[in-house]
């Protein structure tokens, strides 16, 4: 038996109107050949732009969508930093707005007046449903992980919404393939591939670089947030995926937390896995990490990492490297993290290992100064 197909409700009206003006046509008794000529030559128009096909997304559902898609809009957070990579002059609305650096990179490729319509899934689920019918989205497109029951939620939104839902997987090992499906969804193959073989190339050189190092030699790592340092990015954590596959994550914890707020520890817990590098990040509710508070704090100075200095601040334009959300910037900051754990396997320049990814993924000519003021505190320490 074969898979379901969702046809939105949109489908159907569509099907109505068409039968109503068929009606309405045969009403109204035979026409002139010119104007003939010109009603075909309109319903041939027409029928383009309401042309569909079947697109299987990552969840196997099989989603009747537009052939032509000039509007879309992001389910959430990680579909809108995606999507500003792959497609930003199509966006009908974002998640969230954008910061005053986000506003800078994307100027001119982005619309400036964009409604923000929120996230669809999540803690707060508070996408505005209306606003994006309003906005003129043909589409909806969720990605990151397939979660269990996400395709019922999917099923459900789309439903709701009246346009197609479909998700975009988004594993760490395999965003090649997610800009391949974005490109033949979006139907611009050119620009999906261009982002896939970097994402390929990327992924493939840091693999490799670990291929080198045995287990047992691994940095003990830890990644933590907030204004007191005392959250961490737990190990088998979808949030910690960059940390994981480069270090030994140290954060080990009974139930590893999902969120970018990551898992409460305790003073006594850190001493106790003793990092030999620590790299921090800003919290859900602040702005800053603990970063500069760590070489003034007694607490602190027993750790092995704070001892050697091999502690370090997670770079966060235009979004945090490492997490928060957990997505295609994590491409970038495994390229930072392995280079800051391992920084003899690599003679390249980190400097130009950013410029050339602010280039490619958001058409970005990073300046030197821009650089140095975007990796304050993040590289290795002679």
């Amino acid at each position: 038996m074969g898979k379901t197909i969702r046809r939105p409700m949109w489908a159907a009206l569509a099907v109505c109107i068409a039968l109503a003006m068929g009606l309405v046509g045969c009403s109204t008794g035979s026409k002139s050949a010119d104007s003939g000529n010109a009603g075909s030559a309109a319903s041939s128009q027409g029928a383009d732009e309401n042309a569909t096909r079947i697109f299987t997304d990552s969840l196997g559902r099989e989603v009747e969508v537009p052939a032509n898609i000039t509007k879309v809009a992001p389910s959430g957070h990680t579909a809108n930093q995606v999507l500003l990579t792959m497609a930003p002059e199509k966006m009908s609305s974002v998640s969230q707005a954008l910061s005053d650096d986000q506003k800078k990179i994307f100027a001119g490729r982005v619309a400036d007046d964009l409604p923000v319509t929120g996230a669809a899934f999540g803690a707060k689920g508070d996408m505005n449903k209306e606003a994006v019918a309003e906005s003129g989205a043909q589409i909806v497109i969720d990605t990151g992980e397939p979660k269990d029951g996400l395709a019922e939620d999917l099923d459900n939104l789309q439903d709701q919404l009246g346009i197609p839902v479909v998700l975009i997987s988004t594993p760490l090992n395999d965003w090649g393939s997610a800009y391949r499906m974005l490109g033949d969804l979006l139907g611009d193959q050119q620009r999906g591939e261009e982002l896939a073989t970097y994402c390929d190339n990327a992924y493939a050189e840091v693999a490799a670089a670990m291929a080198k190092v045995p287990a047992d030699q691994r940095v003990k790592a830890a990644y933590l947030l907030g204004n007191n340092g005392l959250n961490a990015i737990a190990k088998g954590s979808y949030q910690g995926t960059v940390i994981d596959m480069i270090a030994d994550n140290v954060v080990q914890v009974e139930k590893a937390s999902g969120s970018g707020a990551g898992n409460e520890i305790s003073m006594e817990q850190l001493a106790q896995w003793d990092p030999q590098l620590i790299v921090f990040g800003a919290g859900a509710s602040s702005s800053d990490s603990f970063y500069a508070s760590v070489a003034g704090d007694p607490a602190w100075a027993s750790l092995s990492a704070v001892q050697s200095g091999q502690y370090y601040n997670v770079p966060s334009v235009p979004w945090t490297w490492l997490n928060n959300p957990p997505t295609v910037n994590q491409v970038l900051g495994m390229q930072w993290f392995v280079r800051l754990c391992y920084p003899d396997q690599f003679s390249d320049d980190m400097e130009q290992v950013v410029k050339d990814y602010f280039q490619t993924f958001y058409g970005y000519s990073l300046s030197d100064a821009e650089y140095q003021q975007i990796t304050a505190n993040a590289l290795p320490k002679d």
